[in-house]
């Protein structure tokens, strides 16, 4: 059956729960087969769209997940052979992103993700691919892309911190019992709300399946909570954002040219020399700050930021992202994209003190969308009516109730399954512009991640000089790629 027949949540009947008014969700694949060129090396792949139904232990269906996986077809020892599950954020995410703009054999024809592209879109062979490094298994969380709840199942079962771990996990457990792929080294790929997911991930696998991961590369990165909401009494944001802004800033300097890569890490050198120590300690002071103090560090700031200065000490020397977003090319009737601070856009409201939509967002939406759509239908050959959910906006319904009264933190779960496990590698990848997941707010939340001594360098963090989907940009994709292909070899046990 295809998952077309899956239908919106009815009432359950109440005098006869094995009474289904719909039908039940069934399993289907779709197997097909393909090559690409990566590094001048044709990979022949085999590729599977297709559903797990997940099930309670009483064997009632409670949900139907969608995943594209690909594997490569000359392997003469599978066991050896690494598998990378991969995923989005959100929350509310599908895997479309790091699908088909990063990881997989195929890729959105992008010409500059800094313009608006124009419809019809197209997809193309993806020469940065992982493939040749690892096979891939790209999955929907339930109510994204085709994933869906079993009739008469409540979605909010599945729309939660601890809830989605659970459906995701027992996911991976089952592909891998399936597939014979318990031997296989095991990667997890998450980004944004998926890194999130990957940490949360690792300590779930290992304590409650068993499963034990050889390395987990996070793309735009968010362990801590506390480093990105911008809440009363909550200074560390303002801190950690500020070289993003003075990166960005400087990108849009009138009559400036790009800076170059010295550039750059000089202006994010001194940034952050200026966030962490000068400007932190003021905004500890609060109102104790001496005034002259205060002018002082207005005027830094609003050099830093590029703000007139009077809209600085407005702000009490705290400017928040969607503020800045919206300040700092007002007076062009501009504003700054969130996920990627180089797109421009425009809103009816100049005024305004935040945009009305992401126009970085907004420049790869319709791409992405109508490019997968067309892709899975013709060339995996899945067949469905459905429509493939690329943001569901679950994240304004996700439980986070077990987290009451502080902010989410996964990173101590990540400390202890790196403990638990010393062979567990990280990758953290960041973007210079993304003023989504800050590249400092991850340097900060790995420099009091506590992990003992000797295992400080099984974690990398690189920086890229694009947004928050910095494959985006093709110079970042092709670094990417190269930094994870070599993360994954070095995570791989040594050969016998």
């Amino acid at each position: 059956m295809s998952i077309n027949n899956l239908h919106p949540m009815s009432e359950p009947k109440k005098n006869n729960e094995s009474d289904w008014s719909e039908p039940l969700p069934q399993e289907t694949v779709s197997h097909t087969f393909g090559q690409v060129d990566i590094d001048g090396v044709s990979v022949r792949y085999r590729a599977s769209a297709g559903t797990y139904v997940l099930t309670e232990p009483a064997g009632k269906p409670v949900a139907q997940i969608f995943y594209t996986a690909y594997t490569r077809m000359d392997v003469e020892d599978v066991a050896r052979r690494p598998i990378a599950f991969t995923f989005n954020g959100g929350p509310g995410s599908s895997s479309v992103w790091l699908h088909m703009g990063c990881l997989g054999p195929r890729k959105v024809s992008l010409q500059d993700c800094l313009e608006y592209p124009a419809p019809p879109f197209a997809w193309t062979d993806n020469a940065w691919s992982l493939l040749d490094a690892t096979d891939l298994v790209f999955i929907d969380p339930v109510s994204t892309g085709f994933s869906r709840p079993a009739p008469q199942q409540e979605p909010s079962q599945f729309h939660g911190v601890e809830q989605d771990v659970e459906s995701v996990g027992d996911f991976i457990r089952l592909w891998t019992t399936r597939e014979k792929r318990w031997a296989s080294p095991k990667f997890l790929i998450g980004e944004s709300y998926g890194t999130t997911r990957a940490a949360n991930l690792a300590g779930h696998l290992q304590q409650k399946l068993g499963l034990y991961l050889n390395g987990i590369a996070l793309i735009s990165v968010v362990l801590d909570f506390s480093t990105i909401r911008f809440d009363i009494g909550n200074d560390l944001p303002y801190v950690l954002y500020l070289p993003s802004y003075a990166a960005t800033a400087r990108y849009h300097a009138p009559d400036a040219a790009e800076p170059d890569a010295a550039e750059l890490q000089r202006i994010l050198r001194e940034a952050e020399d200026f966030a962490l120590g000068e400007y932190a300690s003021a905004l500890l002071q609060g109102s104790a700050l001496a005034p002259q103090r205060r002018a002082d560090l207005t005027a830094r700031v609003a050099e830093w930021t590029g703000l007139r200065p009077e809209y600085v000490e407005q702000t009490r020397l705290r400017v928040e992202i969607m503020r800045f977003a919206k300040e700092l090319l007002r007076a062009r009737g501009q504003v700054l994209g969130r996920f990627d601070s180089r797109v421009l856009g425009s809103d009816r409201d100049s005024a305004g003190e935040q945009f009305e939509n992401d126009p970085s967002y907004a420049a790869v939406q319709g791409a992405f969308t109508s490019a997968f759509n067309d892709y899975v239908r013709r060339e995996l050959k899945f067949k469905t009516d459905a429509p493939y959910e690329i943001i569901a906006e679950l994240y304004r319904q996700w439980d986070y109730s077990k987290h009451a009264n502080r902010y989410l933190n996964v990173a101590e779960t990540l400390r202890s399954a790196m403990v638990q496990n010393p062979h567990l590698k990280v990758l953290a990848a960041c973007g210079v512009y993304d003023l989504a997941t800050p590249y400092l707010a991850t340097k900060y939340t790995f420099n009091h991640l506590g992990l003992p001594p000797e295992l400080e360098a099984n974690v990398r963090l690189t920086l890229y000089p694009a947004g928050h989907m910095m494959y985006l940009h093709e110079p970042s994709l092709a670094q990417l790629k190269a930094d994870l292909k070599h993360f994954i070899e070095e995570s791989l046990p040594p050969t016998p």
